[in-house]
């Protein structure tokens, strides 16, 4: 799943708005529409954003599946 899809999920389920979001990220709300239409986010954002959004980053290896 992308990172903005994922966003985007999570947003919903925690019942979240860009606006909310960008407003703790300190971002404006357009920047952050931007990045979730362009899903350019950077590492450091994601990390930021999922705990805010109280989640966790995993990372999964293509061939073994493995998670991490």
């Amino acid at each position: 799943m992308a990172g903005a899809k994922a966003i985007k999920q999570l947003l919903i389920e925690r019942k979240m708005t860009v606006k909310s979001l960008a407003e703790m990220l300190g971002i404006e709300p357009q920047s952050m529409r931007n990045k979730l239409y362009r899903d350019t986010f950077s590492h450091a954002e994601i990390i930021k954003i999922a705990d805010i959004l109280n989640a966790d980053v995993q990372i999964i290896t293509r061939d073994t599946h493995k998670v991490f």
